[in-house]
């Protein structure tokens, strides 16, 4: 059998990945040029992200990184993508800007969790409806093909549980926008590999733009991206896990064996902080 490995020397050609590399620089340089100015525009009017327990941070930092992030990714998409006003994009977009939206209301108002779990849980079923979901098991656990209940029951846990999980690791500086970026970088990779090279231009826009963030992201902390930036960030590595999932399920020869397994293995550390948070506050009461 032909390692992964081996298929990535064939089959990663540089022209391949002419628009990725559009994509991602040009979302790299929109986040970097506008980051300083969105730090002093936020020290002017006091956005904070104040020390708590599950923050490493002493001091309070500025917040709403995640606008820069955004911007750039949007920017470079507008210049590179090819978009086709086909339903799954539609939906996508759609949820993106509600939950930008969401994230901005969140940073400056700090809204109840409940409320965000509930617009969450609706664009996850939206983008479900759409088209976009987890189809097959692939034989995990013994499960292959997945009834249509079963298919929205797992999209929606994938996509609410995949964009909480970056949202929870923010407090940290440098994780939740370097897992983040490693897990584009991958997704984008193995979704061109995969023949879906269109998805594969949002992660690496996307990945542009964290990168740039991280910068100014790492010890000592100069912003945070706040929940306009992670809970976007979330959202889009669930989806793409998902597109990834649903691409290997048709194709003859799939790129990846046991694709859940892979896609799992992306988001393995966010998940499971987050179910050892879970699980602490459950112990405790």
């Amino acid at each position: 059998m032909i390692s992964h490995l081996h298929l990535l020397q064939i089959r990663l050609q540089l022209h391949d990945y002419q628009s990725a590399w559009l994509c991602f620089l040009s979302a790299f340089l929109v986040s970097l040029i506008s980051i300083p100015l969105l730090i002093s525009l936020i020290k002017r009017y006091h956005l904070y992200d104040l020390p708590n327990d599950r923050k490493e941070h002493k001091l309070p930092v500025p917040t709403m990184g995640g606008v820069a992030i955004v911007a750039g990714m949007v920017m470079s998409l507008v210049l590179w993508f090819p978009f086709h006003y086909e339903t799954p994009q539609i939906a996508f977009f759609f949820s993106v800007a509600i939950l930008f939206g969401l994230g901005i209301m969140d940073d400056l108002k700090d809204l109840s969790a409940k409320y965000k779990f509930v617009v969450q849980i609706g664009l996850a079923i939206l983008i479900a409806v759409s088209g976009i979901r987890i189809t097959s098991f692939e034989g995990l656990f013994g499960i292959y093909d997945l009834s249509t209940a079963s298919q929205y029951t797992f999209t929606i846990l994938a996509i609410v549980g995949i964009t909480n999980s970056f949202n929870l690791v923010d407090g940290i500086d440098g994780l939740a926008g370097g897992l983040g970026f490693m897990s584009l970088i991958t997704l984008g990779m193995f979704l061109t590999i995969s023949g879906d090279v269109n998805t594969a231009l949002i992660a690496f826009a996307l990945a542009g733009g964290v990168l740039a963030f991280l910068y100014f992201n790492f010890n000592p902390a100069r912003i945070f991206m706040g929940d306009t930036g992670s809970l976007v960030l979330g959202f889009v590595i669930a989806v793409l896990c998902i597109r990834l999932l649903q691409v290997n399920a048709v194709n003859v020869n799939p790129v990846i064996s046991h694709t859940p397994v892979f896609v799992l293995g992306v988001v393995l550390i966010p998940v499971f902080d987050t179910l050892r948070v879970f699980a602490m506050r459950m112990w405790r009461g």
